[in-house]
């Protein structure tokens, strides 16, 4: 079999502080290591949550996204929570805004969409 887990998932941001603060003292991700890139001109972020690693981009030079959530690429990343309308008001209380709760049409259970602090779409599913 090719593989039975995903080892990371890389998303780029524009904003190293606004980002680390989003991922780390809101999401509650810690830092593996930090890397400054001069010569690609980013840094790179390492980040870790439970058994998951996000690694984190950071430049002034990528494009915008296009549309959402349907560009090409990345969709949406998920979280797994036990109650989304806890999550709701704990984002919230944490300046996030989050979309009306909806409910999966496949499984039937409760999920929304919030976003970070560049317009990446994010979920958080029961």
């Amino acid at each position: 079999m090719f593989s039975q887990q995903i080892h990371h998932i890389a998303i780029n941001a524009s904003n190293y502080e606004k980002s680390k603060h989003f991922y780390v003292d809101i999401l509650g991700f810690s830092v593996i290591r930090e890397n400054v890139r001069s010569e690609k001109n980013d840094i790179k972020l390492d980040l870790k949550l439970g058994t998951h690693e996000l690694e984190l981009f950071v430049s002034d030079v990528f494009p915008k996204r296009p549309s959402y959530p349907e560009a090409l690429g990345l969709r949406h990343l998920a979280f797994k929570v036990t109650s989304v309308p806890d999550t709701i008001t704990y984002l919230e209380q944490h300046g996030v805004a989050c979309e009306p709760v909806r409910t999966d049409d496949f499984t039937g259970e409760r999920m929304t969409f919030f976003f970070d602090p560049d317009g990446l779409p994010l979920e958080i599913h029961e």
